[in-house]
């Protein structure tokens, strides 16, 4: 076990909003800052410690903020710089952190570094970004796919030369071989900092820097017709360069001159080179995101073996996090059905490490069928009818059985669930039996446990359906027992003696039982 002292981002808990569908307060239908405010008596009540806010800041919208236009401001549409001061502090005086996005790897091809990039060769802003000249046939300098389909190069007629972009044309790739591009990114930190952010949550890391000779990236034998375009080679020389650790290096200087905040990168890579980013001295992420869950069926046996190469994977003194949902996957209950969404609330919230929670999740949301006409996402335009596309999991947040589920006085920038009429906050907090109920009481029982959050880790038993492990902490043990099967079942390691916490059912249960019922989880506390 960690014996360092505990951090808030250790023991708590942190909460994914998605501000564009969160909660609209000026009927513009798009969730904005002052929304957020509202509900932060709900987020308190709920029992989570920190908030992470996805992109707010100026942005024309390409790619819906991951397009920046301006690092140190609020776009209009979300509110004001003062709005956001005033969320902090509403925040931190109910006890809640705030973690924002840091977007490094590209602009927007509005920012003023673009424009200024792109005006000629000479521009003293022209290396801040990733431009080369064409082959010789006038083609582009390597063979490097975008990530939403077509070449990651982009001719400038004025210049005669590509820029890079490993996403749309319009997110051109800043430069980070660049000093003044790093300072540059180092002070935007800052200026978050400064007005008392509680950390970041670090976009694409494993983007920043591309191969400095241009490979082409090797052709991907796995490759099939359903998979993204962008998958067609292996991003041998486009993701995780080596360089990548010394620019995190130095974001975690910018940070650790601030007192108590947390640094959390978005990579998705195999745990052993995710192991890589906590640094070699641990001076990397804090959490590098642990999203191995969200592709690990769900199997007794195969989650039992992710969680086992994850533990024995993490460098001494490193701190574990999980997530089952974000704003770029396919929700929970959508992937594994609403009973297991249950169960797997149960997983995610007493496994060893910080959880992260995405908005919606607590109340069940699914995916929402988007209409052709209606699609929003630019993956999905680049690359239709494969399932890339990310609205069905950015819809609004589901309030009440009103108008617009509560979210919007005016039409939702995305369509709502058609069945928030039956299935909603505030429907879902009357009822004991919810998953919302459910969540609270689990987020409550961690609370109150130190086992639970900041405990050790012991498998107990693992079979067919059966997935359990216990929690300890000095004397403390808690048994976690989860039915992941449609079947009542006898768990071998069910205890003998102790005290019931908790079902996934929300119903009181007794040692004597000695079963599962079908897709149920209970918690014990042992001796």
């Amino acid at each position: 076990m960690n014996h360092r002292p505990i951090s808030w981002w250790q023991e708590g808990v942190i909460y994914q909003i998605y501000p564009r569908s969160f909660q609209d307060m000026n009927g513009d239908g798009i969730g904005d800052l002052a929304g957020v405010i509202s509900r932060l008596s709900y987020l308190r009540d709920l029992g989570i410690q920190a908030i992470w806010l996805s992109p707010f800041f100026p942005s024309p919208m390409a790619d819906f903020g991951y397009d920046v236009s301006d690092y140190c401001d609020v776009d209009p549409i979300f509110g004001t710089l003062a709005e956001f001061d005033g969320l902090v502090t509403a925040a931190h005086k109910v006890g809640i952190k705030v973690i924002i996005d840091f977007v490094p790897n590209h602009t927007s091809d509005q920012h003023p570094w673009f424009v200024e990039s792109r005006r000629s060769r000479i521009n003293s802003r022209r290396d801040w970004y990733v431009w080369r000249d064409p082959k010789p046939n006038g083609s582009p300098p390597s063979n490097w796919l975008s990530e939403f389909g077509g070449p990651a190069w982009t001719f400038d007629h004025r210049s005669g030369q590509y820029y890079y972009h490993a996403y749309l044309k319009e997110q051109p790739d800043l430069n980070w071989r660049n000093r003044d591009v790093r300072q540059a990114m180092f002070d935007v930190m800052r200026f978050w900092l400064d007005r008392g952010v509680d950390g970041f949550r670090v976009d694409a890391i494993h983007h920043l820097y591309e191969n400095l000779g241009l490979a082409d990236n090797p052709p991907n034998p796995a490759w099939h017709e359903g998979l993204s375009p962008a998958r067609r080679l292996i991003r041998k020389n486009t993701m995780d360069q080596p360089e990548t650790h010394d620019a995190i290096r130095d974001m975690r200087r910018v940070i650790d001159v601030y007192t108590n905040r947390v640094l959390i990168g978005e990579a998705y890579l195999p745990i052993e080179i995710l192991m890589t980013y906590y640094g070699g001295r641990l001076d990397g992420f804090h959490l590098p995101f642990n999203f191995h869950l969200m592709s690990t069926p769900w199997k007794p046996n195969d989650i039992a073996a992710l969680i086992q190469a994850y533990e024995s994977a993490l460098p001494s003194g490193a701190w574990p996090n999980w997530v089952l949902g974000n704003h770029d996957r396919s929700r929970l209950a959508s992937r594994i059905g609403l009973a297991q969404a249950r169960v797997a609330a149960m997983l995610l919230l007493t496994l060893r490490g910080t959880p992260t929670i995405y908005q919606g999740e607590e109340i069940g949301m699914s995916d929402v069928p988007i209409p052709r006409d209606q699609v929003r996402d630019p993956w999905e335009k680049h690359v239709p009818g494969l399932g890339l596309g990310r609205d069905p999991v950015r819809t609004p947040m589901l309030w009440d059985d009103g108008a617009n589920a509560g979210f919007s006085t005016g039409q939702p920038w995305l369509p709502l669930s058609q069945n928030f009429k039956e299935d909603n906050v505030e429907m879902q907090a009357n009822d004991p039996h919810s998953i919302l109920s459910l969540y609270r009481a689990l987020l409550a029982l961690r609370q109150r446990e130190p086992a639970l959050s900041v405990g050790d880790y012991e498998p107990a038993d693992v079979g067919e359906s059966v997935l359990a492990y216990e929690r300890r902490h000095n004397d403390q043990r808690i048994l976690i027992i989860l039915n992941l099967g449609a079947d009542t079942i006898q768990p071998r390691c069910w205890p003998k003696a102790g005290e019931f916490l908790l079902s996934t059912s929300m119903q009181s249960r007794t040692i004597a039982e000695g079963q599962l019922r079908p897709a149920e989880g209970c918690i014990f506390k042992i001796s």
